[in-house]
């Protein structure tokens, strides 16, 4: 085959291809081909056989033209499908069932090819209908301190939280415990020992209305205390709800099952109010505190009541430092107990699923 013609077969086949192509020409007169798969008003991403992804900024484009179909969101939260083409500025998509629609370069919000429209389309699915699985994060707070030689001391505390949370509901399930054993003076003894845990269901009412249910469950050595298992259910409302603070006060009524290890059970139905404050006190360290309050409807001038204080400071996206305060309160403990137990305890936190500390 001649020279010539071998010229002519590669501008052809190169020129098929650019035809097949899309293209972005840019104000200094730059033009890049590829396939366009994305953007966000903001940077548009292209893919070329050569050049791999490019990001072109979106106000330094002049003209777009596709041989795809590519969805074009805007503001009106329109979304229009079709090849584009940039006519005076504007954009010109000819759809299918439309016709050819005519739209501002500066309406345009998002343009995805088909592939990003797929996926943006199953997760819209997945937030409006989401499996029990989806959603999940959490942490878990740790602490240990041991001693050894003239001393013979173990101190262990280990709390955990997941939780779910979506545009209808929150799930919530979380779990503490802590103990310690002093050997300094044989025979070694136990000085703390405790656990719990429980499942809370939040749903939505409104944007600030929701109604919730849980159940909560506590053990504790040294309170003589076997088991004590509350079943509660009431309103709550969110009195300030954005990104750096929230604000809960709920309430509504228990049952209050407490099984001790002397022949005490008591049986109680009690009345709930609590409040719960979440603040970012700067971009790194996170306040948070709960308090629920139960006075005894069965056994009138009787109560109890928690307090849960905790302070997080972000050392990475999922470590932090983490400091916490437990005051647990009960008016009638049996025998000679005493009325208050106090923890505090400081230590690691791990975090997963991108919760905020």
């Amino acid at each position: 085959m001649k020279k010539s013609g071998i010229i002519l077969l590669l501008a052809g086949a190169i020129s098929a291809g650019a035809v097949r192509a899309d293209d972005v020409t840019l104000k200094n007169g730059d033009r890049l081909t590829g396939t366009i798969e994305k953007s966000d008003s903001k940077v548009l991403v292209m893919k070329s056989d050569f050049a791999g992804e490019v990001s072109i900024q979106w106000d330094a484009i002049t003209s777009i033209h596709s041989v795809q179909p590519l969805y074009i969101g805007l503001k009106d939260g329109q979304t229009i499908a079709g090849t584009v083409s940039t006519s005076d500025g504007s954009l010109i998509v000819a759809t299918k069932s439309a016709g050819t629609v005519t739209t501002s370069k500066d309406s345009v919000v998002t343009v995805r090819d088909e592939a990003e429209q797929n996926a943006s389309n199953a997760e819209i699915e997945r937030l409006r209908n989401p499996h029990l699985t989806d959603f999940w994060s959490g942490f878990l707070d740790t602490g240990l301190s041991v001693t050894r030689g003239n001393s013979d001391t173990l101190n262990f505390n280990l709390a955990g939280q997941a939780v779910r949370k979506t545009s209808r509901d929150t799930i919530t399930a979380y779990a503490t415990s802590i103990f310690a054993n002093n050997g300094t003076t044989p025979p070694a003894k136990t000085t703390a020992n405790s656990i719990g845990g429980g499942l809370r269901i939040d749903l939505n009412i409104s944007d600030r209305l929701y109604v919730f249910g849980l159940e909560d469950l506590y053990h504790d050595q040294f309170q003589q205390l076997d088991l004590r298992n509350i079943l509660a259910g009431g309103l709550g409302y969110h009195v300030i709800h954005t990104k750096p603070t929230t604000f809960d006060i709920y309430g509504g009524g228990a049952f209050n099952q407490s099984y001790y290890s002397t022949p005490l059970t008591r049986k109680t139905g009690e009345i709930m109010a609590g409040e719960f404050l979440s603040h970012s006190v700067s971009s790194r360290t996170t306040f948070s505190e709960r308090f629920e309050f139960f006075p005894n409807v069965s056994d009138t001038g009787e109560y109890r009541y928690t307090l849960d204080a905790h302070a997080v400071t972000r050392l990475n996206r999922w470590l932090g430092w983490q400091a916490s305060f437990e005051d647990l309160y009960v008016s009638n403990p049996p025998g000679a107990i005493k009325k208050n137990d106090l923890i505090l305890s400081t230590g690691l936190r791990l975090t997963f699923g991108g919760v905020s500390q």
